[in-house]
């Protein structure tokens, strides 16, 4: 005899259970009962004038979370400072990572104080706030893991790592110097990662984040890869003739089908969804510099980032 068991309005620890056969539940992103992550591009022209403002990068409407999010976990930002003005952000993460894209200033969090210009990387944890403050005009971008806390509903209560500083001629020295391997025509992309001793499992900047500082070639191409990490993309700088290319799947030939074209300009920020193949080119004569961010630290702890080369 089949009958349907309800609870009885008394039994209240039983009022929000559900029961769902396995087949209707399993895969509920092909059942779009969770929504996909939407390409999106984000011009400079968000941020390259005006008063001082954090200008988040916010698809919370597409993705059916509370906001401002631009993937599940992850929310990318553009910040516009100008001099002598100061900003305080203390979001409720646990991990902050900045990209100087123009200017000059300082930081200051809890007993650090991290002075910046063009061109420098910034690590922040989120514990504590931080201050802000330029001496020139500034702009910065601005990742951070608020929407994973938020889903989870939790706060942090420590620290995994100090304020961290990668000084902008730091950096651009160690790029050059993977871009002179005599082995880096033979690798799947010129790049450096930013690291911390902190987290030796990983090799990531925060226990969560992954950023990549890299260089596309005049006449190259990044031959399609994937990864289940979500991609937000920034362009430092390039010519016109760079561009993505992103779709789902391969050809037989290992192109990618019925991509979705993406244009680059300097200053554009775009998201790559995770498990999506993608593949960079530079059509012109001159190099092209971006920075991807990921929570590419968190998936690869879980063991699930799975990064595959067509």
């Amino acid at each position: 005899m089949n009958r349907e068991f309800k609870p009885e309005p008394t039994d209240a620890n039983q009022l929000d259970a559900e029961y769902f056969e396995y087949s209707k539940a399993a895969n509920p992103i092909s059942a779009n009962l969770t929504t996909r992550i939407p390409y999106h591009s984000f011009p400079a022209s968000l941020y390259d004038r005006g008063p001082s403002r954090v200008v988040p990068l916010d698809l919370s409407d597409a993705l059916g979370c509370e906001g401002p999010a631009t993937g599940p976990g992850l929310c990318a930002n553009f910040i516009r400072l100008n001099a002598g003005d100061a900003l305080t952000l203390q979001p409720n993460a646990t991990s902050q990572v900045f990209y100087v894209i123009s200017g000059e200033g300082a930081v200051v969090q809890g007993e650090h104080e991290v002075h910046w210009s063009t061109g420098c990387f910034i690590a922040l944890p989120g514990l504590e706030a931080a201050h802000w403050r330029a001496l020139q005009d500034a702009r910065l971008y601005y990742v951070h893991d608020e929407p994973l806390l938020r889903y989870l509903g939790v706060k942090p209560v420590t620290d995994r790592f100090a304020p961290t500083l990668y000084p902008a001629a730091l950096a651009n020295a160690k790029l050059r110097e993977a871009a002179d391997d005599p082995r880096a025509q033979d690798r799947s992309r010129i790049s450096i990662l930013l690291g911390n001793r902190n987290f030796p499992q990983t090799r990531t900047v925060t226990h969560v984040l992954w950023a990549m500082y890299g260089i596309l070639p005049a006449g190259s191409v990044q031959k399609p890869h994937r990864h289940q990490s979500i991609a937000l993309d920034f362009i430092i700088d390039c010519p016109v003739g760079c561009y993505s290319l992103v779709g789902t799947e391969l050809e037989a030939d290992g192109q990618i089908r019925n991509p979705v074209r993406v244009d680059w300009a300097p200053g554009l920020a775009f998201v790559t969804p995770p498990g999506y193949w993608h593949a960079h080119f530079n059509e012109s004569d001159t190099e092209a510099f971006l920075i991807p961010i990921q929570d590419a630290g968190l998936q690869t702890y879980l063991r699930a980032l799975d990064i595959r080369f067509s």
